[in-house]
């Protein structure tokens, strides 16, 4: 429950500093801040690692928010979906510890954009998950990237997706939905 008065907090964050500020270039870095609560912590006393995802999700509300790409998609009626995420660790999240989260949008291919997020302690980086989000039309199917920055009304300044992003995507793909995927195992 505590992740649903965080999401809330952070949507209201960014939309007051959305009204108060403006926009965000899209390439901006995203940086809120947050402490590791009891509800976050797993039986070795340090975040569990399927809570860094929840609170990821956070930094992608926020930058989604206050880069203005949160209103165009509602307009739109578009949403945005993960189709695949990886988190590397460094180090362990401690109870109460302050840290960052830190999101930014890294690249893009025809169907997807690419997200970094980060949880970072006084500069240092303790764990980053890289997203790969497709945006979807309430009334089915794929918006393309080249239709997404259009009805952002901004042009397409992010970076060539990287080649490691790019395999990765690839190599971390299942079957499509139309496609047979059967559970077997070797």
């Amino acid at each position: 429950m505590n992740v649903w008065w965080r999401t809330l907090l952070t949507i209201w964050r960014a939309k007051v500093l959305l009204h108060r500020r403006g926009p965000l270039p899209p390439r901006t870095v995203g940086r809120i801040r947050l402490r590791t609560l009891p509800t976050d912590i797993d039986l070795l006393g340090h975040m569990n690692n399927g809570r860094y995802a929840s609170l990821f999700d956070l930094g992608r509300f926020d930058l989604l928010i206050r880069t203005g790409i949160w209103d165009a998609m509602n307009a739109q009626g578009w949403y945005a979906v993960v189709a695949s995420e990886t988190v590397t660790f460094r180090k362990s999240l401690q109870l109460w510890q302050r840290f960052t989260v830190e999101s930014r949008l890294y690249a893009h291919d025809d169907k997807a954009v690419y997200q970094m997020h980060r949880a970072v302690v006084d500069g240092e980086v303790y764990a980053e998950m890289i997203v790969r989000a497709r945006f979807l039309r309430r009334t089915g199917g794929v918006v393309n990237t080249d239709e997404l920055f259009e009805a952002l009304e901004r042009p397409d300044d992010l970076p060539p997706l990287p080649q490691w992003v790019a395999d990765w995507a690839r190599d971390s793909a299942l079957p499509s939905t139309k496609a047979p995927a059967p559970s077997e195992w070797d």
